[in-house]
């Protein structure tokens, strides 16, 4: 499938969604000896991200605050649809908003504008993409400051999407590449 996307034959995207609040995500971190350092936290939820990651690069995102349920996500897949040029595949995974009955229903009248959905196993976000792509964002690319408030967080997440690619880019073959050495180790 990597292999007729990289050919340019069809586009293919790994989705998901992602919550981003107040209460950072900062797996460590250093101060001076004697020095007591704090970082404001908050349980406010402050965006809602329904993602789509090209292994080309391409991201297509979706921003609320509301929760994501199958509404939203039939709501982001026909705005997709609506501008799709060619054979496109989506990857998700088995999040019950994703497999409910409404999804079900949709994929039908999707299949007729030349989108499919492939499921991935269970327990499996590794074989999704864009799960670097929110770890990236939550434990490397926002800083402490960001989360001042949730106007500068938006404002970073905002700045984070925008510059994509450019600013922020992932090597999927040093994320894999990597990834596997761990494994391997453990």
């Amino acid at each position: 499938m990597l292999l007729v996307e990289h050919h340019g034959l069809i586009d293919l995207y790994f989705t998901d969604e992602s919550g981003f609040s107040l209460t950072p995500s900062i797996p460590y971190g250093w101060q001076p000896t004697g020095k007591q350092r704090a970082i404001r936290s908050s349980s406010t939820k402050a965006l809602n991200i329904f993602g789509l990651l090209s292994n080309q690069g391409k991201l297509i995102t979706y921003v609320r605050k509301e929760n994501t349920d199958s509404d939203y996500v039939i709501a982001c897949i026909n705005d997709l649809c609506s501008k799709i040029t060619r054979l496109t595949v989506l990857v998700l995974d088995n999040a019950s908003w994703h497999t409910s009955k409404k999804i079900q229903g949709m994929l039908q009248q999707w299949a007729k504008k030349e989108l499919y959905i492939i499921f991935l196993p269970p327990y499996s976000p590794h074989l999704n993409l864009i799960e670097t792509l929110w770890r990236k964002m939550k434990r490397e690319w926002l800083k402490p400051e960001d989360y001042e408030s949730a106007a500068t967080l938006k404002n970073a997440i905002c700045t984070i999407i925008k510059n994509y690619d450019h600013d922020y880019t992932i090597d999927f073959s040093e994320e894999y590449l990597h990834a596997d050495l761990k494994d391997a180790f453990i």
